[in-house]
């Protein structure tokens, strides 16, 4: 393969003939073994190759005489290729190493030497640990001392520049120290902020740029990786390696630095072993990490999703999984979803953090029921006492993902659809509860969910707590004599709904409050209807109209937003406020949707944050977010020309002014230009947190009285939550066409049914939302929009004047075979429009 230097060689064997076909190691060992057998004649050594020949120290005598004895003496070292030394004793690589082979290599467009070099160091993590190091910083003494000898040179110097190179290898932490990776370094530390590394980051970008563009030099390193990884995840495993020398995360730096990770070529075999070696990593590196590709910036962190994402899709598209073969299972799919998240991290870690505006948690701890002792003589202890678990690195990393104000890219680009769709969640969620190192949930990396996959999760937790709490109340029944009572039971009236309703719950919620945790059952008095999940949602809608109605003055209406906000002069007792908490959290732990309209920053306060001036936009934007951003823009003199002080006025129910002093004394303390943001920042928490407190207070503890032991604040960001409650306001009535099913007679192609869809989608937004209002119970479409809703539409009889009719509980709708289009129409905006109340049919 290395030829006899004759480049008109006549031997078709010998590497240096023009018919020489290329071959890998392995095919040219067994021609090598063919023509030994043959005993085929070798060709005359060429004097070139004699000369290259001393490069290798078992031939350098014989090489020397050679060269002699052919170059007459009009030949010099530098007229010889040099790509005939196979650096066997070269263990580490610099750049300058890397492109000093480069460039002897590319004299003969023989790349062999540096294929080999890349084999040998890339697939060894001792020697990666070692390569491309920074440059140690000179001393000024140092400094002097160089450029001393700078002036010094001559030309007979810049001949020696290659061993000058091959000098530079003894210190490892010496290499690259010339003034252009002196630069390079200066540069490094400052994007890399706090995070010290020992590798040299740039110039591994400026290497892999150079070597990737040759497919040869490609496979090398593709080659080396897979022989790297096996060996990594075993020292990881069995040695501690990492503990023992904290730079071997050099390894998995310089290898994610490689552009065409994602490529083809890498996902069969070497990226997915890798992934898994990568997964071994202790807690402490894969922080480490993650606080390094924080400080890379947007274009690289979509890389390195990118990277991950393309491993998990071309694995679950290459495989059929299903019940029996689950792609929890998958090593590769899960080594590269652990991998996503340390990227996931490091995206949180990037963006916008606000980690000091933080809800103190409730100092009243929420009542233990008196179910528990029997609860754990059953082996039904409540797993989670304190809350919901936190991931082990957002832990150590310090950070929540409610921190996170605006990510280095936008959370969805995290979500991989080809996973939900092949997601099998009911397993997914009992190895989320069993928590065994055995069988990997994908729950405990919500970020690669889509909403509607987390909202199945949390649908299990809901029922599963729920049947557990009707076991032990039968438990009960038995042991103790009591009443069974396996559900959450409210009998109310329509006229009277809050009062009845408030009573109940207040009673359950001091009395007993476990059973919050039971099956909503709603009846409504003097009506017969049947609670199978249709009344329930009547209930809360019904509840959130009365208590959002501003006569009752518990919330205060934003015509410009079209948004509610707690009402700090509200004269409604906190039992008022714990009740729509508490509904809120019903709602969501019984599948139903809300037609409630708050700001984010709610959803953001009940994640545990507070609510900053950044909020206002969305709370308060009119009048007072953009007359405090004019004010933090004003460049004139603030004290002078506007003439504010700390001291606030709000109006009260009765239209009088109330003032507050945002500081102590702050009607004597004039707003300036150098005070103004602490007048701003005070002026937003007055608002969104000191001014509601109380009110939030008790809203906030009637919510987490039924979603305290739920995973709902693991799985979810801010705004899933508030689409978990109230649902999409987007309404495809499109998707609901092509998911809807019939029974009873009729199919989608019968006349009546497509007279039917023409008519739907003929309505009017708000005639649109009365439909879904009459059919489903709610005017919101589901998590995942209509599509997700499964309705069913079923024959009720031949044409007649009867109305349509519908079972909300199962989102049926009962429909007459009606003779005409017209009638059909009047019929069914009549029954949509007067809808009100349940029967029996």
């Amino acid at each position: 393969t290395e030829g006899c230097g004759n480049e008109a060689c006549t031997n078709e064997a010998c590497g240096s003939s023009p018919g020489f076909r290329r071959m890998d190691n392995n095919a040219a060992a067994i021609k090598a073994l063919e023509l030994y057998k043959n005993n085929a004649k070798l060709c005359d050594p060429h004097p070139s190759k004699k000369g290259a020949s001393s490069a290798f120290p078992e031939n350098s005598a014989k090489g020397a005489h050679n060269f002699s004895a052919c170059s007459n003496g009009k030949m010099n070292h530098k007229d010889l290729p040099s790509t005939r030394e196979d650096f066997r004793d070269l263990n580490y690589l610099t750049e300058e190493k890397v492109y000093e082979i480069l460039a002897l290599c590319g004299e003969t467009e023989d790349y062999s030497p540096l294929i080999r070099v890349i084999g040998r160091v890339f697939s060894s993590a001792e020697s990666l640990v070692q390569s491309f190091r920074k440059a140690k910083q000179h001393t000024k003494e140092e400094l002097k001392s160089l450029q001393a000898k700078d002036e010094d040179k001559d030309e007979d110097e810049k001949e020696t520049a290659s061993g000058s190179a091959s000098a530079m290898e003894v210190d490892p932490d010496a290499a690259a120290s010339s003034g252009e990776g002196a630069s390079h370094d200066s540069n490094n530390v400052q994007k890399l902020g706090p995070v010290e590394v020992s590798v040299d980051i740039e110039a591994v970008r400026r290497v892999y740029d150079r070597l990737l563009s040759n497919e040869k030099i490609e496979a090398a390193f593709l080659n080396a990786l897979v022989y790297l990884s096996p060996n990594v995840e075993c020292d990881l495993t069995y040695h501690n390696v990492y503990a023992a020398d904290p730079n071997y995360l050099n390894v998995f730096i310089i290898v994610m630095e490689n552009n065409n990770l994602h490529s083809p070529e890498y996902l069969e075999i070497a990226l997915p072993q890798f992934c898994k070696a990568m997964s071994k990593l202790p807690l402490p590196a894969l922080a480490k990490l993650a606080r390094l590709w924080s400080q890379y910036g947007a274009d690289q962190i979509r890389r390195l999703v990118e990277t991950f994402q393309q491993l998990i899709t071309y694995t679950v598209i290459s495989n059929e999984f299903n019940s029996d073969n689950l792609v929890n299972e998958d090593d590769g799919v899960v080594a590269a979803t652990k991998c996503l998240k340390i990227v996931y991290y490091a995206n949180v870690l990037g963006g916008d953090l606000d980690t000091d505006h933080n809800e103190e948690e409730d100092d009243e701890p929420i009542p233990e029921s008196s179910e528990l002792t029997l609860q754990e003589l059953l082996g039904e202890e409540r797993r989670n006492k304190k809350g919901p678990r936190v991931d082990p690195l957002e832990t150590e990393l310090g950070i929540r993902t409610s921190d996170c104000r605006k990510p280095l890219i936008p959370f969805e680009e995290f979500i991989n659809e080809p996973l939900n769709d092949v997601l099998e969640m009911d397993k997914d969620y009992t190895f989320f509860k069993v928590e065994t190192e055995s069988k990997f949930s994908f729950m405990t990396c919500p970020f690669i969910l889509n909403a509607v996959t987390k909202n199945l999760g949390l649908y299990y937790d809901n029922r599963i707590r729920m049947y557990s709490e009707r076991r032990i109340t039968a438990l009960y029944s038995l042991v103790q004599g009591q009443q069974l009572n396996p559900y959450l039971r409210l009998k109310v009236r329509r006229d009277h709904i809050i009062d009845d309703a408030l009573v109940r719950l207040e009673m359950i919620a001091m009395e007993n409050p476990a059973d919050l945790k039971k099956q909503l059952y709603v009846e409504f008095e003097g009506e017969q209807g049947v609670d199978e999940g249709g009344v329930s949602k009547e209930f809360f809608q019904l509840v959130v109209e009365e208590i959002f109605n501003p006569d009752i003055g518990m919330f205060t209406y934003d015509e410009s937003t079209k948004l509610f906000w707690f009402n700090p002069s509200s004269f409604e007792n906190e039992g008022q406020f714990t009740l729509i908490g508490i509904v809120l959290g019903l709602a969501i732990y019984n599948n139903c949707i809300l037609d409630v309209h708050f700001p984010m920053v709610v959803y953001r306060k009940l994640m545990g944050k507070k609510g900053t001036f950044r909020d206002l936009a969305d709370s308060h934007p009119v009048i007072l977010h953009l007359s405090l951003k004019e004010l933090l823009e004003y460049e004139g003199n603030v004290e002078e020309d506007m003439m504010i002080t700390f001291q606030i006025s709000q109006t009260d129910l009765f239209g009088n002014p109330v003032m507050y002093d945002l500081r102590e004394g702050g009607e004597k303390i004039p707003v300036t230009n150098d005070n103004r943001k602490e007048f701003v920042a005070l002026y937003a928490e007055y608002m969104l947190n000191k001014s509601v407190e109380k009110q939030f207070k008790a809203f906030k503890r009637g919510f987490h009285m039924v979603t305290n032991e739920s995973p709902l604040k693991y799985l979810f960001r801010p705004e899933e939550i508030e689409l978990l409650i109230c649902g999409s306001r987007n309404l495809d009535f499109q998707a609901l066409e092509e998911t809807t099913e019939y029974d009873g007679g009729y199919n989608r192609d019968c006349h009546i049914i497509k007279d039917f869809w023409e008519t739907v989608h003929s309505f009017g937004q708000e005639q649109k939302r009365l439909f879904l209002q009459f059919t489903t119970g709610t005017d919101r479409a589901p998590v995942g929009g209509l599509g997700k809703l499964k309705m069913i539409i079923a024959k009720n009889g031949p044409d007649s004047d009867r109305l349509p009719t519908s079972h909300t509980c199962f989102n049926v709708l009962l429909l007459p075979e009606y003779s005409t289009k017209e009638k059909l129409r009047e019929r069914l905006l009549k029954a949509i429009t007067y809808a009100k109340g349940f029967g029996m049919l």
